[in-house]
Formats: C-alpha cells, sequence, structure tokens
C-alpha cells in the first residue's frame, strides 16, 4: 500500500493531463477520482498501522503535503494549474518514496527490496504515461523529456533486476516475460516523430505494465 502511494501521485498528473486533453474523458475523470480516493484511504490505514515513530513522521509530513495536492485534482481541470499539480506530486512522491524505503528497512528481507522495486515499477508506468501526457498536451519543457528518458531507463534497468533474481518463481518469471514485451511496444510507441503524439495508445500500454507489474 504505500508503495502504490508512490504511483498514485503521478497517475492523478496523468488522468488530469487526459481530461484536459480529452482522452476517453468520462473514464479519465473516473480513474481520477479513484486515484484521489484510493490515496486517501491508504493514508489512513498505513497511519492506523501505528508504525515506529520516524515512519510515523514521514507519514504527517506524506499528509501535509497531499492536502494542497488533492485540492487542486479535485477542481474543474484547469490548463494553468497542471505545473503547479505536478511539483506537488513530486513532492508527495519523494515523501511517499520515503516511506517504503523506511517499511523494506524495517523487514530487513531481500523480499522486501524486490517488492520494492517491483512496486515502483507501477510508479514509473505511471510517470511514463504522465510525462508524456504533458508533452503532448504542449508542455515541451527539456526537463520533462529528461525526466521521461531517466523512467524509461529506470524502468528497463529494474526489469533485468527484477529477472535475475533467483527468488522468483515461475508465474513471476513468465509475468515479468509478458512486462518485457509490453515495455517493447510501449518504448517503441512511444518514440514519436516531428511533434506528432498518440496519447491513447501510451495510456492504454502504460495501464497495462501498471496492471503487470501489479
Amino acid at each position: 500500500k504505500a508503495g502504490r502511494q508512490r504511483m498514485l501521485t503521478q497517475r492523478i498528473v496523468a488522468t488530469y493531463s487526459q481530461i484536459g486533453q480529452e482522452i476517453t474523458t468520462k473514464k479519465s475523470k473516473r480513474q481520477l477520482r479513484n486515484a484521489i480516493n484510493l490515496f486517501e484511504e491508504q493514508l489512513g490505514e498505513l497511519k492506523d498501522y501505528q508504525p515506529t515513530g520516524k515512519i510515523n513522521k514521514q507519514l504527517q509530513r506524506v499528509s501535509k503535503l497531499w492536502q494542497p495536492l488533492q485540492k487542486i485534482a479535485r477542481e474543474p481541470v484547469d490548463k494553468a494549474n497542471v505545473e503547479e499539480l505536478r511539483i506537488l506530486a513530486e513532492d508527495a512522491l519523494k515523501a511517499s518514496h520515503r516511506v517504503v524505503i523506511m517499511l523494506q528497512d524495517e523487514s530487513g528481507t531481500k523480499k522486501g527490496q524486490l517488492v520494492n522495486i517491483s512496486g515502483r515499477q507501477r510508479m514509473l508506468s505511471q510517470r511514463l504515461s504522465n510525462l508524456y501526457m504533458l508533452q503532448s498536451w504542449g508542455f515541451s519543457s527539456s526537463a520533462y523529456a529528461d525526466d521521461y528518458s531517466r523512467a524509461l531507463n529506470e524502468f528497463k534497468g529494474a526489469l533485468t533486476e527484477l529477472g535475475a533474481s533467483t527468488l522468483s518463481t515461475e508465474e513471476i518469471n513468465e509475468k515479468l516475460n509478458k512486462a518485457r514485451r509490453e515495455f517493447g511496444m510501449f518504448e517503441r510507441s512511444s518514440h514519436h516523430k516531428n511533434g506528432e503524439f498518440i496519447p491513447l495508445m501510451i495510456k492504454m500500454s502504460a495501464d497495462k505494465l501498471l496492471t503487470l507489474m501489479n
């Protein structure tokens, strides 16, 4: 659940941008609403877990960062607010990631580390989606392009690391093979030429990756 919070920060930006570009609007609105509600619900559940002092303090930090993020996300979509939304989502992502690392360290197992890595892949699938959506919406910052390339490389590297683990079962390896094939299609599709974007196809592929990594 802590790991899923990272993904939801990115999914909120992606679905917000989809609505702004009228990409499967009804479905995108539902996905945005679900992402906001799930983040809030899980934040409450993580607090109820009553973790150690440091983790609890970090969850309080996540709560503080969540308030302005969810406020913008719940309001009618406005292109003028999207960059502020993304900055807030980045801060919430970093704070949520810190919670995961603390919980992983507390578990003290190699499996805990692998769960963290595969969970991070969910986040990266939606990070790729949100950065692509922002660029297709006309936000042509070189920082977005760099972040996109970095996320692609991180996803690819983690697939290799997960595939090399001796702890993976046959079923897990089968899912990883499917994820590798889907990622290959995603990567080829995302290399657009002359400013041509295919946001609907990218959204669908990113969501398939999310499901597989989950």
